[in-house]
């Protein structure tokens, strides 16, 4: 018995993934041109890109998990929208060159900054709704 390809049946997902992240990846980059970054200063723009990501990526999974909505929601709006939204990568290489140009209070800014507000930002996401649904 051949084992089945790890994709097979997936072409709804991979579609909706695609799409989702074709429209995140255009968000960040409008985001990105209207807030451009000065070289050796925070680029505020993608710290608060990454953090308004992780706060809405807690959000949908705190209402997935609350009440599941149809099977590609998740997959459209988190894996795609968000993940294309969001961006690790542009994150590290901020950083880099922020060290390069030798911005030590701008590097501690941005990378510290990023991921305490984006530790900071899912946990609100994940337990604001609860945490205000507990206090009706």
């Amino acid at each position: 018995m051949e084992p089945t390809p790890v994709l097979a049946g997936q072409g709804p997902v991979l579609a909706v993934v695609a799409a989702g992240g074709v429209l995140g990846a255009l968000a960040r980059w409008t985001v990105a041109l209207a807030w451009p970054t000065p070289l050796g200063h925070v680029p505020w723009a993608t710290l608060t890109i990454n953090v308004v990501g992780c706060l809405l990526i807690g959000l949908l999974i705190a209402a997935v998990a609350r009440q599941p909505r149809h099977p590609l929601l998740r997959p459209f709006l988190g894996t795609g929208v968000l993940g294309g939204f969001t961006t690790f990568s542009g994150y590290a290489v901020d950083a880099v060159r922020l060290v390069q140009h030798g911005s030590a209070i701008p590097v501690a800014v941005y990378v510290g900054g990023t991921l305490l507000g984006a530790l900071a930002a899912t946990w609100i996401g994940l337990a604001g709704p609860r945490i205000l649904r507990s206090h009706r």
